[in-house]
């Protein structure tokens, strides 16, 4: 009863009023993170993606008179792009994807009304013998038990605010990555919400449920606090959802329909759901072939990495060489703080640089903002810059002083004698590190997927996600398609090194 009392008056309080504006005919812009997603947003063996909040949205858009687009992103930082500009082509309209209703978001953002009721469900191996119950996750003898959770999730707060001193919390943004080290018994247990738990308790029939499902919470939709039209649009249109069927039918054809949904039903619309049969089950579709299909994506995916590379790794270069020339040969005044910059870009990660790029900046400076595309090229070209300019200036510094010494004395100016007889000396040198960095970024763009873009491993991991069995089989065919991208880098590297290494021969 306490349950029920408390989720009414969450509920009560979340319910967002007033009349749903008129929505013009234009895209409905739903955020959601698609890797590991079931039963939220999947794809099946066709490629298609599925799920009840795939349906959910179609069924939204319906209402509102708007085409649902789905927006890919990192789950735990999707409601930053509704921070972005409305008119930025990889903003967003509304986060929807299995996010609780917190009063943390609800500061910044509005929430929609509650579309589905939730509890956390604790999951272990099935030959766990010692884990029954939660309680068992904190023995009184023994090493600490190790508790899977996705990171930013209702789960994740409540393992850390009653077990967080007694277990080994493994904070991990991939559901499906979790459930797989319990599976194979590298984590004692992990903490889920009840529709994933329903799910992967039915694909992994070497989990079990145990103990009670806990802490009761809602799933609502957010949206910019700008757009309360759209707000009470999609509250009224899931309450009509819950009052003609349309949810309950979702629901039951992913498992996920159950008493505290009937409950919702009831207190949402006044009135308890009509008695229905269990309806049809999750769409399976045929057996189909799915390496067609993922070899095409891995192989669009390799693109947009050889496109990165090809179009930041140039940049990287020229700034480099600038700023190894600003140290080797300016001022005190610009070598000093270019200084500062190779250390502070080397002594940072990557991932922040981007994530500080993409999602920071703009918010300081409006006229910044970047298309995930743009924010990629320049974070690698940047980052990498820092990397050349340190070969560089190694070469610049391995060319003889008498070198400058007699271009000066035959009447060339400074920045003559460096663009003509330096410059030209110190690539040479630094052919192999140079290409060595080159390859190195052909990697690297895999950090990228923090900012949405979709490389080669983002691609790789999607795929793992929805297709478990060849698993090994992907990654040798990810690592392929990596090796045959950067191979042909080492293979130039040497021929110009044979090549200029000639040429200094019959210079000498």
């Amino acid at each position: 009863m306490e349950h029920r009392l408390s989720l009414w008056v969450v509920a009560a309080l979340a319910v967002t009023s007033g009349p749903a504006a008129a929505q013009e005919k234009k895209p409905l812009r739903w955020g959601t993170d698609p890797t590991g997603g079931a039963p939220y947003v999947y794809q099946d063996a066709a490629g298609t993606f599925i799920g009840f909040e795939v349906e959910l949205a179609d069924y939204l858009g319906q209402k509102l008179g708007r085409t649902p687009v789905m927006k890919a992103g990192d789950w735990d930082k999707l409601p930053q792009l509704l921070d972005r500009p409305a008119d930025s082509p990889d903003a967003i309209d509304v986060v929807l994807n299995g996010y609780e209703l917190k009063e943390s978001l609800q500061s910044d953002y509005t929430a929609t009304t509650p579309y589905y009721a939730y509890r956390l469900v604790l999951l272990t191996h099935k030959d766990a013998d010692s884990l029954k119950d939660w309680k068992d996750l904190t023995p009184a003898a023994g090493p600490k038990r190790s508790v899977g959770v996705l990171n930013a999730s209702a789960a994740y707060q409540y393992a850390k605010d009653r077990f967080a001193d007694r277990v080994e919390l493994a904070i991990n943004p991939d559901v499906v990555t979790v459930i797989g080290l319990v599976r194979d018994r590298r984590l004692d247990a992990t903490v889920q919400d009840n529709p994933a738990a329903t799910y992967f308790l039915k694909e992994t029939p070497a989990l079990k449920a145990v103990g009670e499902p806990r802490q009761p919470g809602f799933y609502v939709i957010y949206t910019r606090k700008a757009d309360t039209d759209l707000a009470a649009g999609l509250s009224d249109a899931i309450k009509d959802g819950l009052r003609d069927g349309t949810l309950r039918r979702i629901y039951q054809k992913y498992g996920l329909w159950n008493g505290d949904q009937e409950w919702l039903c009831y207190h949402q619309t006044g009135r308890w759901p009509a008695d229905e049969d269990a309806g049809e089950e999750a769409a399976s579709g045929e057996k189909v072939n799915p390496w067609p299909r993922m070899i095409r994506e891995l192989l669009g995916a390799a693109g947009m990495t050889v496109f990165l590379s090809a179009t930041s790794f140039p940049l990287a270069m020229l700034l480099g060489l600038l700023v190894a020339l600003g140290r080797v040969y300016g001022p005190r005044w610009l070598a000093v703080p270019l200084g500062v910059y190779v250390e502070v870009l080397r002594g940072t990660p990557l991932l922040l640089q981007l994530y500080f790029v993409f999602y920071l900046l703009p918010g300081v400076i409006p006229v910044l903002t970047l298309s995930p595309l743009q924010a990629g090229i320049i974070g690698l070209a940047i980052n990498y810059s820092a990397y050349e300019a340190e070969n560089y200036r190694a070469g610049l510094l391995a060319i003889p002083r008498g070198q400058m010494e007699a271009a000066l004395a035959l009447g060339m100016t400074p920045l003559t004698a460096i663009r003509t007889v330096i410059v030209p000396q110190a690539l040479r040198i630094v052919i192999p590190p140079v290409t060595n960095d080159f390859i190195a970024l052909f990697k690297d763009t895999s950090v990228c997927s923090v900012i949405l873009i979709t490389e080669l491993t983002r691609k790789y991991n999607e795929l793992y996600n929805f297709n478990r069995e060849y698993i090994a089989e992907l990654a040798f065919v990810t690592a392929g398609l990596y090796l045959v991208m950067s191979y042909p880098m080492a293979l130039l590297a040497r021929w110009l090194e044979v090549r200029t290494s000639t040429k200094g021969e019959r210079g000498a």
